[in-house]
């Protein structure tokens, strides 16, 4: 049926938990009062990306954006847009006062993204193959399939440069080549989409908006390796993923391209879900494939690596959601197209999480090596309350920071490793001025201790250690001998450990001595903290040369220990301050400060 109109509704989590589906009922409702259902077709996509402003309602063919929209907006969204042709002002996107934005090539947001990973996500109904199929689904598994030998795909892959997504970076045609190149009679192909990293979210955005791109890459691996059965382990925290990518595979089995026989070949690959218990060492890719034998999610050593011995010691390919998600246009669309995209050794885009103290958070995808600034600036839309940009940390609890010194430094797999950080799988984590980097590295600390697996003991043991002594420098108890401590034990556990949990653990603390390490000195020496974050290491003063007498911050103060007459200097009683910041606030002429 054609129709006329097509309203899209965001159906990602984050949306879904702003009442989306009572949006998608409602609009369905006064379309239906309206007369006009048959007229307009009202779908329910994935994540538009756009998480700050959600949930996103789109209309086409207008291109109208409307964010932050409520279920009771459906009917002036009916009435106005689609009954009389005009856009509901007040529910576009404003990126200031003076501008509004109604079409979403408008939005700076968007216009230095490149959507490969996410090209379907707020585009189709993820719980509809058809829509899949109707922008090029499953037409790289047919291509493999008539025209391609299993040495032509890693040879498409080679030429993409693409690689993997999940951290390490290791190329993805390489690990492919060992499990095809070992003689087994049985093989496996996993989808790691344990995404535990604090503040990720782009793994889950995929599987919810666009399932089949996945399962239709490891249909692909399948076939290039030898292996017929694969499984993707996923936590259970995901629900919503997880329905839809059950209702993906029955799907797909039923359409002939999952299953026996795919499209009339002799090519089988069945594909089933493993539900994780969200323990980040199952990250891993050994721990990942000891839970689905249903053992205990610990790592093991390696080598074999499990690209040789893997799944119930059979060769085994493992990637990560978003790796997976390029294969299919790398084959439709070749290796050369995409190797034209990134920088030397970082080919094709990398989806970023990016969250924290910026004004649009939200699920981002740019070409490797695109500058810091335009991520945060232009894409992000800077600091709000005009606060000064501190740090990202990218990589989750195994990354580390980059400073406003490296704002432009181009974000790949080669320059992050020389500051000290990692790709990771794609959290971006902004701080500004208010932050503390030594309760930052604290809090990752914290993290990775309380998931290590404890098997190893430089990580069991080391962490621990390394932990204690960010809590006493935090607590002003530190010494200057605990700088040196903090880079001998995290060296010996990035040497010793046996995972990459325990490998990458002390990189938040390393990065945080590289880069921040005034900051901990002011917090060792003078027990001080200058981001103002540890109340117990603060003091706030009046100075006598600013404050005018004003009485603003005496009438805000709760505990009454600020006194001195109406046009007289003021004074703060050090010893009643509970040190809450209400006259820092407070003070309009900066005669407060705080040290």
């Amino acid at each position: 049926m054609a129709y006329n109109q097509y309203i899209l509704v965001c159906g990602g989590t984050a949306c879904m938990s702003s009442k989306a589906d009572d949006i998608y009922c409602n609009i369905i409702e006064e379309l239906d009062k309206a007369g006009m259902k048959n007229d307009v077709q009202v779908v329910k996509t994935g994540c538009f990306g756009f998480c700050e402003k959600g949930p996103i309602v789109k209309v086409l063919p207008d291109e109208a954006f409307y964010v932050e929209v409520k279920p009771e907006d459906a009917v002036e969204l009916v009435a106005e847009h689609v009954v009389k042709g005009r856009t509901v002002g007040r529910l576009l996107y404003k990126e200031d006062e003076s501008k509004e934005h109604a079409k979403i090539d408008e939005l700076s947001f968007y216009q230095k993204q490149v959507r490969i990973v996410l090209r379907n996500c707020g585009f189709i109904n993820p719980e509809n193959i058809e829509e899949y199929i109707a922008r090029d689904g499953y037409a790289a598994l047919e291509k493999v399939l008539s025209e391609m030998s299993p040495e032509d795909v890693i040879a498409e892959l080679k030429e993409s440069g693409l690689r993997g997504r999940g951290g390490a970076g290791f190329p993805t045609w390489r690990k492919w080549d060992f499990t095809r190149a070992v003689e087994s009679d049985q093989k496996y192909v996993v989808c790691n989409a344990d995404e535990g990293d604090p503040g990720a979210y782009m793994d889950r955005s995929v599987l919810e908006g666009d399932p089949h791109s996945v399962l239709e890459a490891m249909a692909i691996a399948g076939y290039t390796t030898g292996a017929d059965r694969g499984f993707i382990y996923i936590r259970a925290e995901y629900p919503l993923a997880i329905r839809r990518l059950q209702k993906a595979i029955e799907d797909a089995t039923e359409m002939g391209l999952l299953g026996d026989g795919i499209l009339g070949t002799d090519f089988s690959f069945n594909i089933e879900i493993r539900l994780g218990a969200g323990a980040f060492v199952c990250g891993e890719e050994t721990a990942l494939l000891a839970s689905i034998e249903g053992e205990r999610g610990m790592p093991r050593p390696r080598p074999p690596f499990p690209a040789v011995k893997g799944l119930w010691d059979q060769p085994t390919v493992i990637n990560n959601v978003e790796t997976w998600a390029n294969i299919p246009v790398i084959i439709t669309r070749g290796g050369a197209w995409f190797s034209k995209i990134g920088t030397g050794d970082s080919k094709g885009t990398k989806v970023f999480a990016l969250t924290g103290k910026i004004k649009n958070s939200g699920l981002v995808e740019v070409p490797m090596g695109t500058p810091l600034r335009d991520i945060v600036y232009n894409i992000g839309g800077g600091i709000p309350d005009g606060k000064k940009f501190k740090a990202v940390q990218t990589g989750g609890p195994s990354g580390g920071v980059i400073t406003a010194d490296h704002i432009d430094v181009p974000i790949d797999f080669q320059h992050l490793q020389e500051l000290g950080s990692i790709m990771g799988s794609g959290g971006m984590i902004v701080m500004d001025e208010d932050d503390c980097m030594v309760d930052v590295a604290k809090f990752y600390l914290d993290f990775t201790v309380e998931e290590s697996c404890g098997k190893c003991a430089p990580c069991r043991v080391g962490g621990r250690k390394l932990y204690n002594i960010l809590d006493k420098i935090s607590n002003g108890q530190g010494k200057p001998e605990h700088l040196d401590q903090i880079e001998e034990i995290g060296v010996a556990m990035k040497r010793a450990s046996l995972c990459g949990l325990g490998q990458t653990a002390p990189n938040p603390a390393l990065s945080m001595i590289t880069y921040f390490r005034e900051e901990i000195e002011e917090h060792i020496n003078e027990k001080r903290c200058p981001s103002g974050v540890r109340k117990d290491l603060v003091q706030y003063f009046i100075l006598p040369d600013k404050c005018i007498g004003c009485t603003l911050c005496a009438r805000r103060c709760p505990v009454n220990v600020i006194s001195g007459e109406r046009k007289q200097v003021h004074e703060i009683n050090q010893d009643g301050c509970i040190k809450c910041g209400e006259c820092f606030e407070a003070c309009k002429f900066g005669a407060v400060i705080r040290r």
